[in-house]
């Protein structure tokens, strides 16, 4: 599914048509919402509950974008990117931080330490799969505000 840009075609999981969006959250309540809405706006979804199915998952799908919860068993989100950012295998994936953990000025302090881009949990259901979609081509704005 082209995201209606001329750049290069988003990756898709193995099967799928749509954008491949690997999502990392230990609570599945929040993987199964997230899953809901972004299939529903024909995204392909593949998940991960931590640290250890995100790198299986990773190399397996080549996702075009990862959504990752900073808070997880065993390795957190900051551990992790910095893992995969050292790594050249997986340096240039698109990595959002995807967290509850929400302060004014986190998004810019997100953006400065080397994620993609910043959507805050909860999510807002009816604009979810547009910041998703931005963040495909864009460079961080997933939980700015569109313009009036």
């Amino acid at each position: 599914m082209n995201t209606g840009g001329s750049g290069p075609r988003p990756a898709q999981c193995q099967g799928g048509s749509g954008p491949c969006v690997l999502v990392v959250d230990d609570q599945p309540a929040n993987l199964e919402l997230v899953r809901a809405v972004l299939e529903l706006d024909g995204f392909e979804v593949v998940a991960a509950a931590d640290s250890a199915e995100a790198d299986i998952e990773v190399r397996r799908h080549r996702p075009s974008l990862v959504l990752l919860d900073l808070q997880l068993p065993r390795e957190d989100g900051l551990t992790l990117l910095a893992r995969w950012r050292a790594d050249p295998s997986t340096a240039s994936l698109r990595v959002v931080a995807f967290t509850a953990y929400a302060m004014a000025g986190d998004r810019e302090r997100f953006l400065a330490a080397g994620w993609d881009g910043y959507i805050g949990k909860p999510i807002d259901v009816g604009r979810f799969a547009a910041q998703v979609r931005s963040l495909l081509v864009d460079d961080g704005g997933g939980d700015t505000p569109a313009p009036d």
